[in-house]
């Protein structure tokens, strides 16, 4: 195993990094607290995809460098600082640097309202948006105008 090839050692890395989260699904899609909870394993599955591609240290956490990622793919950079404010806010206030899976859908399946779970959401809400105004955009007129 120690010859691995760049690319192969990659998708190794991360299917063993997806198959943890599944594991961690598993564990919230029993778990009783959020047993009424719409289309749970859906959202985990959504929430999986979503967590792994700012993953990247490859360590199975989010790091300052992945949120601010992020953040800017989402059109919205943050300063370090704002960062350092959301980060706390998703680990509940403790001074770790990195935002473990478990603290991720924590935040996304609780009831704390953090600014990143406000982002995702939004930006999930953008995405159905987009999808339903397929066409020619409408003619505008002076009128439209502010």
């Amino acid at each position: 195993m120690d010859s691995l090839q760049g690319g192969k050692a990659y998708g190794f890395l991360k299917s063993q990094q997806e198959d943890k989260l599944s594991s961690i699904n598993e564990a919230f899609l029993s778990d009783p607290q959020y047993a009424e909870e719409e289309d749970l394993a859906s959202k985990l599955e959504m929430f999986k995809k979503k967590y792994m591609e700012f993953d990247l240290n490859d360590k199975g956490e989010i790091d300052i460098m992945g949120l601010k990622r992020m953040l800017e793919k989402l059109g919205l950079a943050k300063t370090h600082l704002e960062l350092k404010k959301m980060m706390s806010e998703v680990v509940g206030g403790t001074s770790k640097d990195t935002i473990s899976y478990n603290d991720f859908l924590d935040m996304m399946l609780g009831k704390r309202n953090a600014i990143l779970k406000l982002i995702l959401m939004f930006e999930g809400m953008g995405k159905e948006q987009e999808q339903k105004d397929a066409g020619p955009p409408s003619r505008k007129t002076f009128s439209d105008l502010p």
